[in-house]
C-alpha cells in the first residue's frame, strides 16, 4: 500500500495526521506537535493547506488559525550578508 505524504519534509503521512487529529489534535500547532508536519525546511508552506483541509472535517475553516512564527534568533543587516559572500 502507498503512503500519502502530506508533509515531505518531515516524511509525515495523510494516516499519521490523521491519527493526531483523532487523538484530539484540532490546531496546526497540536498537529504539529504530534506529527512534525510543519516542522521541516519549508516550514510548512507546502502542507499547511492540506492539514487544514484535514483539520476543517472536524472544526470550522474560519476557527483554524495560523500557527505562530518565530523570528531569527538575532537580527543582522543585508550589508553584513552581502559582505561575507564577497570574501
Amino acid at each position: 500500500m502507498n503512503e500519502e505524504y502530506i508533509c515531505r519534509c518531515e516524511e509525515v503521512t495523510r494516516k499519521e495526521i490523521q491519527e493526531a487529529i483523532d487523538d484530539g489534535a484540532t490546531t496546526l500547532a497540536g498537529v504539529k506537535r504530534r506529527t512534525r508536519a510543519g516542522m521541516g525546511l519549508c516550514q510548512g508552506r507546502t502542507c499547511q493547506r492540506l492539514v487544514t483541509q484535514m483539520l476543517s472535517k472536524v472544526k470550522e475553516p474560519a476557527e483554524i488559525k495560523p500557527p505562530t512564527s518565530r523570528p531569527p534568533v538575532r537580527a543582522i543587516k543585508i550589508g553584513e550578508i552581502a559582505e561575507e559572500e564577497d570574501e
